[in-house]
């Protein structure tokens, strides 16, 4: 018996619903006159009102019924999908959130939401003469039936029966035909079907609604018959047949007969924190896997080894399964921003167009979740900051509408996801008088250019002239940086004067498990994640010797720089006269770890670090390893960092 709290339950549908609701109203923004996205919309708020008085939230669906009859009237042709129209249902949309999640809502704002809205309807109706009214009325000849559980999973057919009454003058008869003898009939099953001729001006798809909750499950043939008017009998010998599937997208059987629903891909929901646990144990079982592995390797017993080698299989499979599992695509946190930018337009009073790229890249669900607030920070500055208004545009010879760009790629074990706008860019003058008002920079020092960019994340920093209700307060882009990096990611960001401006963050894939290399430098191990890792070379006493002061190695006639990570780790001991050069990069940066050995590859259970290394940007975790030791994990893209400041220091020092 499953103890899932059915309040829950609708709470998970209702998020979906309310997401439908959403992006069919962002696309009617620019489709309104598209019949489908309105049908899409209407049905959205008759499935969520529906529900919602099923399961007891009675607040949630009389709300939500005013915004359905709003709809039902579009439909119609009563009213047309006016901008204001839309941005009321927007509005509506976020309080039957609120009401949905069980959050505060109080009655106060749902009412003055419904008059913001109803004055929208009035506004959209124009006195014409509803399409509907006008059109002759149609006989249909209903028939169906329901599973044989309808009755155990809380489906009755009265209702069902009431709400074809309510939409015209019709007849109902019930079918027994299939109903068993009486010593085999069970109480709890349903074998009646029914038929219904109904004479209605509404259309079909509104008899197809009033089964909505159903028809995945249910049988259904509806028939069109001739014209007649309202209060005629139906002749049988004139019927026109004309099935409706359950799916009105796929093409109709043949006439008369009844259409059994084509039932969707079963899926399963499963709470996040059962996935985070499972993960756990995936990595434990990792963990347990390498001790074995390492027991077999020093036991000359042939079938311990061939059992050491199953279990890793194995292992390496249910990781793999369990990695894919937890991914997702990253189009599910993309589409949330549409009705940020739609908001955004309406609060800054600019033109802004969006697009999104690369929405298959899949990211660990773990990672999506906390790369939502950072996104919403830097599409926030971007609109704001970023983009000029339509007249200065002009002006500067620029189309009136701003674009901002969302996208993504993946780049070995990394994600880069971008923000590109092609506003005004960052004034470098406002930027360093800033910094140097704040004492970050002394006056007249010489920095780079993407070091004066990083100021813009540091605590406190806004070069805004006037604090608006987005930002200007200082607050936001330091809580992006200190997001993106407790993710192991980083942060950069370039912009052209005059064009614009582009954030790239660098997320890994997954934040649970990785391959990684190895190795040894003194008497500690450290993991290098191995899809940064290029290639590995030695390090010969006449390259170390003759590096000393200007750590280059030269590799196809290309220089590249090292850091000696004996040196930069402060261990204290000699150097080994067999050293390897690992070579690592991020993108299209390169730079080679000095290491004293290399110990093979690992799969790496990632474990997150003790708050008193918070502060340490050299590592991005820690993992156990076979014997029970502890190795630390090499953070790369601060390795890589660190080897460019010190290859532009070796620079201007030559």
């Amino acid at each position: 018996m499953s103890d899932a709290d059915p309040a829950e339950v609708f709470r998970q549908e209702a998020q979906d619903l309310l997401e439908q609701i959403e992006q069919g109203l962002l696309d009617m923004s620019s489709r309104p006159g598209d019949r489908g996205l309105v049908d899409s919309v209407f049905r959205g708020l008759h499935t969520l009102k529906g529900s919602g008085a099923m399961f007891g939230f009675d607040a949630l669906a009389g709300f939500t019924h005013h915004c359905e009859t709003a709809f039902d009237r579009v439909r119609k042709g009563e009213v047309a999908a006016t901008p204001a129209l839309v941005s009321a249902v927007l509005a509506a949309q976020d309080h039957m959130r609120a009401l949905a999640e069980g959050r505060e809502a109080p009655k106060r704002v749902g009412d003055a939401l419904l008059a913001d809205l109803q004055r929208a309807v009035d506004a959209a109706s124009g006195g014409a003469v509803p399409e509907a009214v006008l059109d002759a009325p149609t006989t249909f000849v209903i028939r169906f039936s329901l599973p044989l559980d309808a009755l155990i999973n809380g489906t009755r057919p009265l209702p069902l029966l009431d709400e074809l009454r309510a939409l015209g003058e019709c007849t109902v008869q019930a079918l027994t035909d299939q109903v068993p003898p009486l010593e085999a009939l069970q109480p709890n099953q349903c074998h009646l079907a029914w038929e219904v001729v109904l004479t209605t001006r509404e259309p079909k798809s509104a008899i197809e609604d009033v089964f909505i909750f159903v028809i995945d499950e249910m049988t259904l043939a509806i028939e069109t018959r001739g014209l007649e008017p309202l209060g005629d009998g139906p002749d049988d010998s004139e019927a026109e047949a004309e099935p409706v599937a359950s799916h009105p997208s796929e093409a109709s059987p043949e006439a008369g007969a009844e259409v059994k629903a084509v039932r969707p891909g079963d899926t399963l929901r499963v709470p996040a924190e059962r996935l985070d646990e499972l993960m756990d144990r995936v990595g434990e079982l990792v963990i347990a896997q390498s001790r074995l592995d390492q027991v077999a390797a020093q036991s000359t017993d042939p079938h311990l080894r061939a059992v050491s080698e199953e279990i890793e299989r194995l292992a390496g499979e249910l990781r793999d399964t369990m990695m894919v599992v937890r991914m997702v695509p990253i189009s599910q946190l993309f589409g949330r921003f549409r009705r940020l930018i739609h908001d955004l337009a309406r609060d800054t009073g600019k033109l802004i167009a969006f697009s999104t790229e690369g929405e298959a890249t899949e990211l660990d669900k773990t990672v999506i979740e906390r790369l939502a607030d950072p996104l919403v920070h830097l599409i926030r500055n971007a609109a704001d900051h970023g983009l000029e208004p339509s007249e200065a545009r002009l002006a500067s010879g620029k189309s009136p509408t701003g674009k901002i760009t969302l996208a993504a790629r993946q780049s070995g074990a990394e994600v880069i996801v971008t923000i590109t706008d092609d506003g005004r860019g960052v004034d470098r003058d406002r930027v360093r008088a800033k910094a140097e008002e704040a004492g970050l920079v002394a006056a007249g020092a010489t920095i780079s250019d993407d070091e004066l960019l990083q100021f813009i994340f540091h605590p406190g920093f806004s070069t805004a002239q006037a604090v608006t209700s987005l930002s200007g307060r200082g607050v936001g882009m330091d809580v992006v940086k200190r997001a993106i990096e407790s993710l192991r990611g980083s942060i950069r960001m370039t912009s052209v004067p005059g064009k614009g401006s582009q954030i790239a963050l660098r997320i890994p894939l997954t934040l649970a498990i990785i391959d990684g290399l190895l190795v040894r430098v003194g008497e500690a191990r450290y993991v290098i994640p191995l899809p940064a890792v290029e290639e590995c070379v030695e390090l010969t006493a006449e390259q170390d010797l003759r590096s000393t002061g200007r750590s280059f190695v030269t590799l196809r006639d290309q220089l590249v720089p090292f850091i000696r990570l004996r040196d930069l780790f402060a261990t204290g001991e000699a150097r080994e006269t067999f050293q390897k050069v690992v070579v690592v990069s991020t993108g299209e940066d390169r730079v080679g770890l000095v290491v004293d050995q290399i110990l093979g590859d690992h799969q790496t259970v990632i474990k997150a670090l003790s708050g008193f290394h918070a502060d340490v940007e050299t590592f991005s975790g820690a993992t156990i390893l076979g014997d029970g030791g502890v190795a630390l994990i090499l953070d790369i893209a601060h390795l890589v960092a660190a080897g460019q400041r010190q290859d532009a220091q070796l620079r201007a020092a030559g």
